[in-house]
């Protein structure tokens, strides 16, 4: 995710609730044995627009999950949420995964499937539409859907980077 909109925030301040996306059983044969761990992707957010996943790797279930949580706390993004919903519709690909993203009319709900609905609960965003399309691997569409997230930029933002008024941005 090469960006220059993302705003990396602190975690001091942040009332965080975490969400389980995926757990993989990992098998690794040695000489004495199986050796079974267990790999987490967890998505955190303050269901206000701030929002950051994280892996986990451990020998128990628990501990995994407790990793990915420290993880994704270090990963943490601020993303524009205009009543709701997002500023405009975004797609983005990573990996396999492409992931579309469109802002929905109020009462419109969560269109989602897995492991996007859990990222765009965490942010707080209540009405969009969104399609995931090719690979259905839990990292990717977190890490796609979190890209696509990233890239929006709301009608403040995109003024001062022009250096004009808000309402020249809608008037043209």
């Amino acid at each position: 995710m090469a960006n220059t909109n993302i705003k990396r925030v602190r975690t001091s301040d942040l009332e965080l609730k975490d969400r389980l996306v995926a757990i993989n059983r990992v098998t690794k044969v040695t000489k004495g044995g199986r050796t079974f761990t267990f790999s987490a992707i967890v998505v955190v957010g303050n269901e206000n627009g701030v929002v950051g996943y994280g892996l986990g790797k451990a020998s128990e279930v628990t501990v995994a999950i407790s990793k990915g949580v420290e993880d994704a706390k270090k990963n943490l993004v601020k993303i524009p949420v205009l009543n709701g919903t997002i500023p405009h519709k975004q797609e983005m690909r990573f990996g396999g995964s492409e992931v579309m993203i469109r802002p929905a009319a109020p009462g419109t709900g969560i269109i989602a499937g897995g492991a996007m609905r859990a990222v765009l609960e965490s942010v707080g965003i209540k009405n969009v539409l969104a399609k995931s399309k090719g690979s259905s691997n839990p990292h990717n569409l977190v890490k796609a859907t979190i890209g696509a997230l990233c890239e929006l930029r709301d009608a403040r933002s995109v003024a001062q980077l022009r250096g004009i008024s808000l309402t020249k941005v809608f008037n043209g």
